[in-house]
């Protein structure tokens, strides 16, 4: 090994390169057995992604609303004395939750139990509006119609007959008519559509603690 660089710089002793140009001083001996290098691979990390959200769009979740809507809608004819109706809807969210659970594996957190009940209680309506429907069509036809068809209702409740007569003032018109109907079924559609979604969420709770 020289003493000297090329360009003139003193080199120490064992000096592998010029610490002036750079200039390597000495081959470099690679053994015949040494493994290159092994480039790292890049993986794509996936994000985790959950079970199914519960919508109309998982057909087990239409399944099972759909069945225990129909069991809640038929037993909400039956007649019950007071507000016994609303433990139906109730039971039908909640079982709808736990009958999910056994169908499919999944725990149902409580925002799942109540997107579940929500589908059960818009199920449920849906199917009471047609019953109801089949069965008031020939009642309101055999009393003359849907203002004699309610004023009598009225008064098998025992409201007065000024309140009677009210209403069949009301119906007279139109626009009070449409307005009273579509009034009337949201607000059953809001009042269903709760109780079965109060139902799911109790469900997943419950079911969530066994």
């Amino acid at each position: 090994m020289p003493e000297f660089c090329t360009c003139g710089a003193q080199l120490p002793p064992d000096a592998r390169f010029c610490h002036r140009c750079g200039k390597p001083q000495r081959d470099e001996v690679i053994p015949e057995d040494a493994a290159p290098p092994i480039a790292p691979v890049l993986t794509e990390v996936l994000p985790a992604t959950g079970p199914p959200r519960v919508s109309f769009h998982d057909p087990v979740a239409v399944r099972v609303g759909l069945a225990m809507a129909s069991a809640a809608a038929l037993l909400t004819l039956l007649p019950l004395i007071g507000l016994g109706f609303a433990i139906w809807w109730i039971a039908a969210g909640f079982f709808s939750v736990l009958f999910y659970r056994r169908r499919t594996g999944r725990l149902l957190s409580v925002g799942g139990g109540l997107r579940l009940g929500w589908v059960t209680g818009v199920l449920t309506f849906a199917i009471l509006i047609v019953l109801s429907t089949a069965a008031l069509v020939p009642a309101v036809l055999s009393s003359g119609g849907l203002a004699q068809f309610n004023a009598q209702q009225l008064r098998n409740m025992q409201f007065s007959e000024a309140s009677v007569q009210q209403m069949l003032k009301a119906y007279e018109s139109p626009v009070m008519l449409v307005t009273a109907v579509i009034f009337g079924l949201l607000l059953f559609f809001g009042i269903v559509t709760f109780l079965c979604t109060a139902g799911g969420a109790l469900g997943a709770k419950i079911v969530g603690r066994n």
